[in-house]
């Protein structure tokens, strides 16, 4: 398999005009890596070149490393059922560099494209639907980034008197981080954790 695979990326290569930028192999699987400005062209070829046949696009999503000097990495993975063989492309961008959108190649980018720019925040030029997908659309933030914090910037709740689902900042107390081990549901003030070693000292409890 690794044969097959090293004879297909040296292939690739040597078609696309030093489109692939980088390369390996891991665990029989293909990762190539090129740039962002070269992914359409790049992706027309592996569909329809005889020896790529790369016609079902499996996945798009995204990774976020943000030391790296662009720190989103879009990863595509594709299916040749026809050679029984997959690749995944990888290309870099940062917070406010638009990718273009592979959505006229592969019909089922188009949700998978939303859902990178509604978890990363990675854009994608002439995408045909450029909406939220998994959030509501006045979502604040990108909840699969690094940086965005686990309790979000809101919460909601249903409103008995509005009789409608209501959006409220997050509000966590600080001493909410020191709880009862016994019953870790119920988060202690300071002044309940207080009285608690009070009791204990005194044998209460």
């Amino acid at each position: 398999m690794t044969d097959t695979l090293l004879d297909l990326v040296q292939y690739i290569k040597s078609c696309t005009d030093q489109s692939v930028q980088d390369y390996e192999i891991v665990r029989g699987e293909l990762t190539v890596t090129t740039d962002r400005t070269h992914i359409h062209d790049f992706l027309v070829f592996l569909r329809d070149d005889h020896r790529c046949l790369f016609k079902q696009l499996v996945d798009v999503c995204g990774v976020d490393t943000p030391d790296n000097e662009e720190r989103f990495d879009v990863v595509y993975h594709l299916l040749s059922l026809v050679y029984n063989v997959r690749i995944r492309i990888k290309i870099t961008t940062d917070e406010n560099t638009p990718v273009p959108t592979v959505s006229d190649i592969y019909s089922a980018a188009n949700w998978a494209e939303r859902e990178v720019w509604d978890m990363y925040g990675v854009m994608f030029s002439d995408h045909p639907d450029h909406r939220r997908i998994l959030t509501d659309y006045g979502f604040d933030g990108h909840p699969q980034r690094k940086d965005f914090p686990l309790t979000g910037f809101v919460e909601l709740r249903y409103d008995e008197e509005k009789k409608r689902v209501v959006y409220e900042p997050v509000e966590l107390r600080q001493d909410f981080r020191m709880f009862d081990t016994l019953s870790p549901w119920d988060g202690m003030t300071d002044v309940q954790i207080r009285k608690h070693l009070e009791r204990k000292e005194e044998g209460s409890e």
